[in-house]
């Protein structure tokens, strides 16, 4: 005759191990998909930082590792202070801002700015690159936005994001002006520093203007180096240090 408290003791115990065994399993699992998850997001991000220095095409699929193997051939990290300063690494204080380079051999090629600006509905996470002259556009990417699909939501578009290229954030005179969306066609007298809106999408145009010029004037200072040619090769040995032409 079996013994009742031992079988509730097994039956408990049995319980115990599958348990066990289960959140084991679920923490093997769930660690492994957030390895994938977070190589998944690092490659969208560079990605998308070539896609803003034209280095891969907007509507094109790409392995993986050719993501990175183009990524690590072109793209070198830094940070500025708020003199233009380059480093090659992030200050104890965090008060320097990321930048990237697109080099060839020694010589600079673009830089990519990280945008992350308020928009109607949430934060709008992207880059933008200038061209060496730290003058004109180069390419623009919106990769995260919370805005209304169909409308707002069009700043992830081709279309739009390529109206960008060429475009001037200084205006005639060499003043610092920015890059802004307009309400419907941009103003033919000042189409340089004009992208046209979208249709519906006005406020998302709005925030997406002001944040724009908001970034863009943090980082004036490393492009008025690049205007007056204080910066054009970065040193080989480290990658990073600021050069002349």
């Amino acid at each position: 005759m079996s013994d009742p408290m031992m079988d509730k003791f097994k039956s408990v115990f049995f319980a115990v191990c599958i348990s066990a065994v289960c959140s084991l399993a679920i923490l093997y699992v769930s660690t492994g998909l957030k390895e994938r998850q977070d190589k998944n997001l690092m490659t969208d991000k560079h990605k998308n930082i070539l896609k803003a220095a034209g280095l891969v095409l907007a509507d094109q699929t790409y392995p993986a590792d050719r993501i990175e193997t183009i990524y690590q051939k072109n793209i070198k990290t830094c940070y500025i202070d708020n003199t233009g300063q380059i480093f090659k690494e992030a200050s104890k204080d965090n008060d320097r801002l990321q930048l990237y380079f697109q080099v060839k051999d020694e010589d600079i090629e673009s830089y990519i700015i990280p945008i992350d600006t308020k928009g109607l509905w949430g934060q709008i996470l992207g880059y933008l690159a200038l061209e060496k002259d730290g003058s004109t556009i180069a390419g623009f990417t919106v990769y995260h936005h919370s805005e209304t699909p169909g409308l707002g939501g069009e700043i992830e578009r081709s279309w739009f994001q390529k109206e960008f290229v060429g475009k001037k954030i200084v205006n005639r005179e060499n003043q610092f002006v920015s890059i802004a969306i307009a309400k419907g066609k941009a103003p033919k007298d000042l189409s340089d520093n004009y992208v046209d809106g979208i249709s519906g999408a006005t406020l998302t145009g709005k925030f997406l203007t002001s944040g724009l010029k908001e970034i863009l004037k943090e980082y004036e200072p490393v492009s008025v180096k690049f205007r007056t040619g204080g910066i054009g090769k970065i040193h080989p040995q480290n990658r990073n240090a600021e050069d002349g032409k």
